[in-house]
């Protein structure tokens, strides 16, 4: 399964680059809302939020518009999508978001594009 991670060992400088790249890539605008990176603080330590491709957003989709491609990522089948945005509320790190006024959610596909856009290197597309 491909999948975005934080390399072990390393530490994020909250810089908001990966948060930048991720919502100018998919709505062309530099706005944290859009982005399916967050960067949060949990005891004392800032760390990226981002998806784990668990799949809870493909099980709690009722119209089958979420699913794995040949990779293992979780996407979402902008056909099937009715932008119900109940995959957005089951999403347990608050990582999928469905601005106002989109027809369909985003998530993360690990593109890659909040990797190559750290300063610290910190992300990584990696296989499990």
């Amino acid at each position: 399964m491909k999948k975005l991670t934080m390399k072990k060992g390393s530490e994020c400088m909250a810089c908001l680059g990966c948060v930048s790249a991720c919502s100018e890539a998919f709505y062309k605008e530099f706005d944290p809302d859009k982005s399916c990176i967050r960067i949060v603080e949990k005891n004392g330590v800032v760390k990226p939020a981002m998806c784990v491709q668990c799949g809870k957003c493909a099980r709690t989709c009722e119209h089958g518009a979420i699913k794995q491609n040949a990779k293992g990522t979780y996407v979402i089948d902008k056909k099937l999508c009715v932008g119900c945005g109940k995959c957005v509320e089951a999403c347990p790190f608050g990582v999928m978001v469905m601005p106002a006024g989109a027809k369909n959610p985003t998530k993360c596909i690990a593109c890659g594009i909040c990797a190559k856009a750290c300063p610290m290197d910190i992300l990584e597309v990696v296989e499990s």
